[in-house]
Formats: structure tokens, sequence, C-alpha cells
């Protein structure tokens, strides 16, 4: 097995903000334990791996410091990057765990910009007893919750709980009891938390902790903005097509801007740029 580790921060044009995430991309998969222990040696909160193309298809698989994760949006966007800067602009085809997800890549003066689409979304209203237990995780209030965006749990690729706050004051304040939402979390099979505060019609702060992956928040998240996204649309929350700015990592000093267009049907697209961090590492077998 060899393979060359890559570090890139997505969602950004600053190494200082957006999203960390390790792509590694070598000449073959390397085995589940090798790919959890090598993302627990990067340390971000995900790291996707890539295998050689096979009739134009890549498989990837993508590890959280402490287990796999069915699929990492902000990983996806720096793999699809690493990429562009190897083989050009183009169309990549990542085989997922989840089903193929198409990757664009282009390059814009001297940034690298891609855009997934997502699995075709789905989403259910959460249960009260779910959102009972995650404010009590949280520490918010059921009245504090907006009415306009009803509690969902949504689906692009996994599955994330939308909770919606009325105040950004609410949102900025974010401190929970990591060990019981972790708990809960594990037990509905839940990636992260999308906690959002709708600014405009088509601009949302978000926050999503991340605590099943042994990460307290996660400054950019591309699979729960494509679960949003998909929300939107299917609870008829808003008119596709739609073009939204999802801004995350604020309070944690690392801004991050996430574009998501929504299509009438199909898939989500969420893009981004994304920026080295550090010089590749060669792994060698």
């Amino acid at each position: 097995m060899t393979g060359t580790l890559y570090r890139l921060s997505a969602f950004t044009h600053n190494p200082k903000g957006g999203n960390p995430a390790g792509v590694w991309v070598g000449d073959a998969l390397p085995d589940a334990e090798t790919m959890r222990s090598i993302a627990a040696e990067v340390g971000y909160s995900e790291t996707a791996f890539l295998g050689p193309v096979h009739n134009g298809v890549r498989t990837v698989r993508y590890y959280s410091p402490e287990a796999e994760v069915s699929f990492c949006g902000h990983a996806t966007i720096a793999a699809g990057v690493v990429l562009g800067q190897l083989d050009g602009a183009g169309t990549y085809r990542l085989s997922t765990a989840v089903g193929e997800v198409p990757v664009a890549v282009e390059q814009i003066d001297s940034d690298w910009r891609a855009s997934l689409v997502s699995v075709v979304p789905e989403h259910r209203t959460a249960a009260p007893t779910l959102v009972e237990a995650a404010l009590a995780s949280l520490g918010w209030q059921a009245d504090e919750l907006d009415p306009t965006l009803p509690p969902a749990v949504a689906y692009a690729g996994a599955w994330h709980l939308v909770l919606a706050t009325a105040s950004k004051a609410r949102l900025d304040a974010l401190s929970y009891d990591f060990a019981s939402l972790k708990a809960l979390m594990l037990e509905e099979n839940l990636t992260t938390l999308q906690l959002v505060w709708q600014e405009s019609s088509t601009r949302f702060h978000v926050r999503d902790p991340f605590p099943v992956g042994g990460v307290v928040e996660d400054p950019a998240t591309g699979a729960a903005a494509a679960a949003l996204g998909g929300y939107l649309r299917d609870a008829g929350l808003i008119e596709a097509p739609a073009e939204l700015t999802l801004l995350q990592g604020e309070g944690m000093g690392r801004p991050s801007r996430l574009e998501v267009t929504i299509p009438a049907l199909g898939g989500i697209v969420v893009s981004g740029t994304a920026v080295s961090l550090q010089e590749p590492v060669e792994y060698l077998s």
C-alpha cells in the first residue's frame, strides 16, 4: 500500500478558517483499522481515503478519529480540490458508502473550487421525545426555537437533527453536555446536529455539534448543508430552484462559507473552496 496524505481546509480561502480535512490518495484503499489509525493520527474531524480509478470512478471512504463516517461533505470538497490540483479541472465520480457523488472542480484565478452533488435527500419530522432530549443536552428551551422551521431529521448521505433557533444570540451561546448528546446521537444514528438561525431567505448561520466523531463542534459541515437544503425544499419551506449561503465556524474562530444550490429535483449541490495547510506526506509499505 502506497499513498499520499494531504491536509487542507475546506470552505475557506484562508488556512485559519474553514474545516480541516485529511485527503489520502493511494494505489489501493488501506484496511479499515489502518484508515481509522491514520485519521486519528491526522486528528481532524474527518479524513477521506481515495482509491485508484476503475471505470472512471474512485472509491472513497471517510473516517473520523473514532470511527467510519458514511459521508463527509467538507472532506469531499477537499478531495475534489486535491484531484483538481493533481489531474486538472473536470468532474470526478466518487463511489461513497451511500452512493455515487460527482464532484465538479474548477480553477478560478488562483483558487480551486469544488461542487459536490449529494445523493437524493430525505427528511422526516423529528419525534418530540428526540427534540426534548436534544434540547435538554443543549440547555435550550422549546420556546427558543423558530416555529417557521420545525425540527426535522434530515439526510443527504448522513442523518442530522435540524433545530432552528429564533435568535442568533441563542446560537452564539452554544454550550452543551458532550456525554449526553453523544449518547443520544449514537442511539438515534445522527452524525451532527444542524443548529441554524435564518438571517434572511437565502442566508443562514449554522453550528454543528459532532460529539460522535470525538469533536465538540464542526466548523463547516457539507453533508449537513446538503441535508438542510433537501429538507427546506421537500418540506415546502423554500421555493426551488434556490441558492443559499451558509455561514459556519464563526463562533469557533474558523469562519466558513458554504454555497448551497437547491434544484427542483434530485441531489443538493454544495460548493466551496479549499486551501492547503501543509506539504503532502508520502506513505510507503
